[in-house]
């Protein structure tokens, strides 16, 4: 993945949804701010995280965290934790994990040298450290081979 132009950030992509106001807007997008590290290879334009919690302060609370990248399946994140900051950060967690499943799936896999080594983009010689065999004769093809 290499680095966007303009890349994503909490604070650039984050809405809030149902259950939050503006005013939680700044004090999640803290929550959330180790989440940069990870969004920082996308381009904000395409990228969008969106969190919500339903039934808030209630006992069965839930907190979303929806994450759409462009080129890539929308991941959807949930906790049932009774505090909100602990289902905040236990979302957050998800949403990193799942984000660096999906790059360790599109990166090469058990070859790092392809990763980390440029190849060679000159010709090699296919004969090399191999014996050279004499050139046939046509004057003695087989009758088969005619």
């Amino acid at each position: 993945m290499s680095a966007a132009a303009n890349p994503a950030t909490v604070a650039e992509c984050l809405r809030v949804g149902a259950g939050f106001s503006q005013g939680d807007r700044n004090w999640i997008a803290e929550q959330f701010a180790t989440l940069d590290a990870r969004l920082a290879g996308f381009h904000a334009d395409a990228t969008e995280l969106e969190v919500s919690v339903k039934d808030r302060e209630a006992r069965g609370q839930k907190v979303t965290l929806e994450c759409w990248i462009a080129g890539r399946q929308k991941i959807v994140t949930t906790s049932a934790e009774e505090d909100l900051h602990a289902a905040l950060n236990d979302v957050r967690d998800d949403l990193r994990r799942r984000l660096n499943d999906a790059k360790t799936r599109q990166e090469p896999r058990h070859n790092k040298h392809l990763r980390d080594i440029p190849q060679p983009q000159g010709e090699s010689d296919p004969t090399d450290g191999q014996e050279q065999l004499p050139a046939a004769d046509p004057s003695r093809a087989d009758a088969e081979t005619v």
